[in-house]
């Protein structure tokens, strides 16, 4: 019987994990430019810049998700109309910056200074020296290790259920509420469900990463 009621709900559930997917492609986005752009502050920044970068970046690390998902909803709400949904894209993406740019960070400086300096002596200015040559092997670098990342964010999309977003968790616990128990085969439906997105999605990177691999690279 409670098989048949999941089979019912099926695409209530699917509809959460549609809402999921959206979340964690928004959120590390996101995290994807803001934490390239604290990466080259850090590194490449102006007196001040690299200072000013690395505090956002350790703030956002310090503080746990939930408390900024909290921050964002209910302190922008106060002032201007944001959706759950938009809240959690900017609480969750820029904790993920923060942890995006030291990934990032490294893998700028594992590329040898003398590129660099080889591209300085050559009459290239610094800006088109990073963009055409230290950030073509740097986010090579930084793939495998964006990768675990992205996964652990896809996973953390379900604290969002704690500021109303209506991803694959509250989804669950609607069915639970309209079902009156089954929470176990009800919630087990949605673990199931996240490591089915966790396994395409890591399937998907590492096939990424084999694509942009460069023979000897790492080397």
């Amino acid at each position: 019987m409670i098989y048949q009621k999941i089979l019912d709900n099926l695409p209530y559930l699917l509809n959460g994990a549609g809402v999921t997917i959206g979340l964690a492609v928004g959120l590390l986005v996101l995290g994807l430019v803001v934490g390239l752009l604290l990466a080259l502050g850090q590194v490449y920044g102006r007196p001040g810049v690299p200072f000013l970068a690395t505090a956002i970046e350790r703030v956002f690390r310090a503080i746990p998700a939930v408390v900024l998902l909290f921050l964002f909803y209910y302190g922008i709400s106060g002032f201007y109309d944001i959706s759950s949904f938009s809240a959690a894209v900017l609480a969750l993406g820029l904790r993920s910056a923060a942890y995006q740019s030291q990934i990032f960070r490294g893998a700028i400086l594992s590329i040898p200074s003398g590129q660099m300096a080889a591209a300085r002596a050559a009459g290239m200015r610094r800006s088109l020296a990073v963009r055409m040559i230290i950030l073509p092997q740097a986010l090579r670098q930084a793939t495998g290790p964006w990768t675990n990342e992205a996964l652990s964010e896809l996973k953390d999309t379900s604290l969002a259920y704690t500021i109303g977003v209506v991803e694959l968790m509250r989804q669950a616990s609607y069915i639970v509420a309209a079902n009156y128990g089954h929470t176990l085969a009800v919630y087990s439906s949605a673990a199931l469900a996240y490591l089915v997105l966790s396994l395409a999605a890591s399937y998907g990177l590492n096939a990424l990463n084999r694509k942009l691999a460069v023979p000897g690279f790492e080397s």
